[in-house]
């Protein structure tokens, strides 16, 4: 492998332009999450390069979202395929949370070795890296171990409601998942740990009254609601790494109206699946303080964790092997952020955050380094030609 992987990336190198080229014109074509018919530029660019590539790719209607792509390997184009055999994912989104137009704030621009742009790191350099990975097997005459699948969504970044069902249908089915979200820190670690996220709602029902003629004969909705947000804040354990913040409360109607309502909205993000139900069981139990008042609980947790399993930690060792073979320097970390690689996870062996180096993700700073689009397609390229293991 060691010549095969050398050749490989000497290969990439050489095509750093065009690697860089296919992201400017990814990163031109706007994809905002919340306006599907934006995204067809962008869908349009990846299908007709995956078709390229010898894959069938088939347009997975949304709904209320964009569409996605289901793209598979033609059994002529691509030796590994085949209709019953084994498949591994590789798994993106199209969808950027920019809204349209943003580009004229923040320019497609490439300065010192950085290339600029909305949704460039998060995540169209990833898409890219994967697209010439592909390409560099083929024209290689390189079969990857098992059947490449491609799977790219159109709503991650609002929650993947709509796909979800989709990717984990995939998953069921593959020995192991390759998820090309950017990678974290200036190192470009992989992400082998994730937290799983929820979202709460406590909605009090209080009794409104006059506040100057009758201040005695309400119950404030507000004054309730300030100690459920005590006790949802005193759930934090950062030792556990659980996080629970109230990230935005309203309610009430005029100053001096005793507020009949308000409501809190709290983003929750957990390390394991033992502590998700803990802590949901905790915000289910609230009781109000005042019994003129009564809590209402809503929403639960949309992300399961992405743990360090045993078989994400196999398979991150053999991302280290490969890695070191090619003379690349590779770190891990485990970080808050959730993505579609925790649906993954629940189901097959998962290796997240192989997209784009960089930073700034969904701020204005956001870039990717042009010099390390190359290599990291090259470590995919040579992961999808790893034998898979029998216990993924």
């Amino acid at each position: 492998m060691d010549g095969q992987g050398s050749a490989i990336l000497a290969w990439l190198r050489e095509r750093t332009a065009e690697i860089t080229a296919l992201l400017e014109r990814l990163v031109a074509a706007e994809s905002p999450s919340l306006e599907p018919e934006a995204q067809r530029g962008a869908l349009g660019i990846l299908a007709g390069e995956l078709d390229a590539l010898g894959f069938e790719v088939e347009r997975v209607p949304g709904i209320d979202v964009g569409d996605h792509l289901l793209a598979r390997p033609l059994p002529r184009q691509w030796q590994t395929a085949r209709a019953d055999g084994p498949t591994q994912l590789l798994l993106g989104h199209v969808d950027t949370v920019w809204p349209l137009g943003t580009i004229e704030r923040m320019p497609l621009r490439t300065e010192e070795g950085r290339l600029h742009g909305p949704g460039a790191f998060d995540m169209k350099g990833g898409l890219a890296q994967m697209l010439f990975a592909l390409h560099a097997l083929r024209e290689h005459d390189l079969a990857p171990a098992v059947a490449p699948t491609v799977f790219i969504n159109s709503d991650e970044e609002i929650g993947s409601v709509e796909s979800r069902p989709h990717i984990e249908r995939l998953a069921e089915k593959a020995v192991r998942a390759f998820v090309m979200e950017p990678s974290f820190g200036p190192s470009g670690s992989l992400k082998t740990a994730r937290k799983g996220t929820g979202e709460f709602t406590v909605s009090v029902k209080g009794v409104a009254s006059h506040a100057g003629l009758d201040p005695g004969g309400g119950a404030s909705a507000i004054l309730e609601l300030s100690h459920q947000v005590q006790r949802l804040f005193k759930l934090n354990d950062l030792e556990r790494g659980t996080t629970v913040n109230v990230g935005r409360i309203e309610g009430g109607l005029r100053p001096n109206v005793v507020a009949p309502a308000a409501k809190a909205v709290a983003d929750v993000r957990v390390a394991s699946p033992d502590e998700a139900d803990r802590i949901e069981v905790a915000i289910r139990a609230l009781e109000p303080v005042s019994e003129a008042a009564s809590l209402e609980i809503e929403g639960g947790f949309n992300r399961p964790p992405l743990a360090p399993t045993p078989r994400n930690r196999a398979l991150w060792a053999r991302a280290q092997t490969v890695a070191h073979l090619l003379g690349i320097p590779l770190q891990e970390a485990a970080v808050g952020g959730a993505s579609d690689g925790n649906f993954t996870s629940m189901h097959t062996a998962t290796l997240d955050g192989l997209g784009a180096v960089g930073d700034g993700a969904h701020a204005h700073r956001e870039h990717v380094l042009v010099d390390r689009l190359p290599e990291r397609a090259a470590l995919l390229a040579m992961l999808l030609r790893e034998p898979h293991m029998a216990s993924s």
